[in-house]
């Protein structure tokens, strides 16, 4: 396309292809520099740009398996979910004389996929008196579409991760008569159940879970960068989608859905680690109102006590508000004595903290070497963690009290050590400085090492995110959040996702499936 004399006399669409075009340009022309600065550095004998590859560290401290055990499972035999009906076949032509030797059994699974429409003629009756009595719709109908086709849609299009242009399509090319903003509806009107159910099974979780293990990713709602913060654990996930990644967001989310602001014990000593100065807590715990219902009422509070017109460091009213949060969480029962694990973002460092060996362990593996003796160095302790890596999945297994002090006293002999390559120095003393988070399992075993769970569980958000990349309302963002929580929840509780929205629609045929939080509440905390 040739530049014109003015950009002014374009339109946008012309503005728009102008702009695809160009940027289609710029990347070939950034592979192609690549590809030429790749060549020009073999020809001069430079070495290539470093091609960082997972550490391998969990899979390569795993116990050996026995040598029967080692060879490849075969495929196991995938059982019918549905009643299987015997259809006999007669076989045609048979010879007489010929001896019947049974049936040989061939199993074929189908998928019936039709398209139906009702018209329900309801009797309506008029009283003596002026009412009007209308026959109620079968259990399960709710608007103008029926329940299969409400949990068709949810279902593909969050645990199928199709996009509202091809699902419409899809519906149309089987007979469905229905419009892009009709199948909207369907996934974000009258989802308040969905929504509530998700935020119980939160709190379910956070009243009885040993531990949770967090992370977050970037999001996209209203046309503005956000983030997906996870929460969850083996028999949960939870996501929630603001506009931040603070730690205020994440207390925030901690309490649940609760609004509430509360000072007490637990609130008193997060604002003293955080170093907010005594006559501050003082002036606190002063006055008899401990109990704030939203945040108008808690800055207001904050005004009247002269915090927010101080200019110091740290913020008072950052502070003072963390601590007010960290007392809801707390006197809503809400990780009690639970472990909070992760990959040592701050804002995740809360209550009792754990870190990931996985991301430790990256530090080491990323440092930059130059010669032959930082290599010879970071190679020799990244086997010293590795080894000691090892060692922490076999005190799960069997954890004693005379294994965790020689751990302790390991960890110091690799973390205190002095290797001669300063930067690698740096980071052992930084990572020795994280004792007791990274040797948390130390004092509760059931805490995993890494966060490879909260990874994994993220990975559906990334993929809904490419696939169609944020919300536009308030209500598409939640229920984005709720149905991706729940179906990731079904998946951990062995839960068909179908017959769970088979279950909420009323579908017949189908079993009452609890709520969820009732299953998560039913996993015994380990002692």
């Amino acid at each position: 396309m040739a530049l014109p004399p003015s950009f002014s006399d374009l339109s946008r669409p012309e503005l728009e292809a102008l702009l695809i075009e160009l940027r289609g340009k710029v990347a070939a022309l950034e592979k192609i520099v690549g590809e030429q600065r790749a060549e020009i550095a073999r020809l001069k004998g430079l070495k290539s740009r470093p091609a960082i590859k997972p550490s391998g560290m969990d899979k390569a401290t795993e116990p050996v398996k026995p040598a029967d055990q080692a060879k490849r499972r075969l495929r196991s035999k995938v059982t019918p979910r549905v009643i299987i009906e015997d259809q006999v076949i007669k076989a045609a032509a048979v010879p007489e004389g010929s001896r019947f030797k049974g049936h040989e059994p061939f199993l074929v699974q189908d998928l019936v996929i039709s398209t139906s429409a009702t018209c329900y003629l309801r009797e309506r009756w008029v009283t003596p008196d002026g009412h009007t009595i209308l026959a109620p719709l079968p259990a399960g109908i709710d608007g103008h579409f029926g329940p299969e086709l409400r949990r068709f849609v949810l279902m593909h299009y969050h645990q199928g991760q199709s996009t509202l242009p091809r699902l419409v399509t899809l519906l149309r090319s089987m007979g469905v008569s229905i419009s892009k903003r009709q199948v909207q509806r369907l996934l974000t009107d009258k989802q308040d159940d969905f929504v509530s159910e998700a935020q119980d099974m939160l709190r379910a979780g956070l009243e009885t879970s040993a531990y949770v293990s967090t992370d977050d990713t970037g999001a996209r709602h209203a046309g503005k960068n956000g983030f997906c913060t996870q929460i969850g654990n083996d028999w949960f996930t939870w996501f929630a989608t603001r506009s931040s990644k603070s730690r205020l967001n994440f207390l925030d989310l901690l309490r649940a859905g609760h609004t509430d602001y509360v000072l007490n014990d637990a609130a008193y000593d997060y604002m003293r680690k955080n170093a907010l100065s005594a006559p501050l807590i003082a002036r606190l715990a002063a006055q008899p109102q401990t109990e704030f219902g939203d945040q108008a009422a808690w800055l207001a509070h904050l005004d009247r006590l002269g915090f927010t017109a101080l200019t110091v460091t740290p913020d008072p009213v950052r502070v003072a508000t963390e601590g007010a949060l960290w007392g809801s969480v707390q006197a809503h029962k809400f990780l009690c004595d639970a472990v909070v694990l992760s990959d040592d973002a701050g804002q995740f460092n809360v209550g009792r903290h754990a870190l990931c060996w996985i991301h430790a362990e990256r530090l080491v593996h990323k440092l930059d070497t130059f010669t032959d003796q930082h290599r010879a160095a970071q190679a020799r302790v990244r086997g010293l963690i590795w080894t000691f890596y090892a060692s922490l999945k076999a005190y799960q297994r069997k954890p004693s009290q005379r294994r965790s002090v020689a751990l302790r006293a390991r960890f110091d002999r690799i973390f205190l050590r002095r290797t001669g390559f300063v930067t690698l120095d740096r980071l052992l003393v930084r990572l020795h400085a994280n004792k007791d988070e990274l040797l948390m399992v130390l004092d509760r075993p059931e805490t995993p090492l890494h966060t490879n769970g909260s990874e994994n569980d993220i990975r559906c958000y990334v993929t809904r995110r490419k696939v169609s990349a944020g919300a536009r309302s308030d209500i598409g963002r939640n229920c984005r959040d709720a149905f991706l929580s729940l179906a990731k929840t079904c998946d951990k509780l062995g839960i068909a996702v179908w017959d769970y929205l088979g279950s909420r629609f009323k579908v017949a045929g189908h079993a009452l499936i609890e709520p969820l939080d009732h299953y998560v509440r039913a996993r015994i905390r380990p002692a």
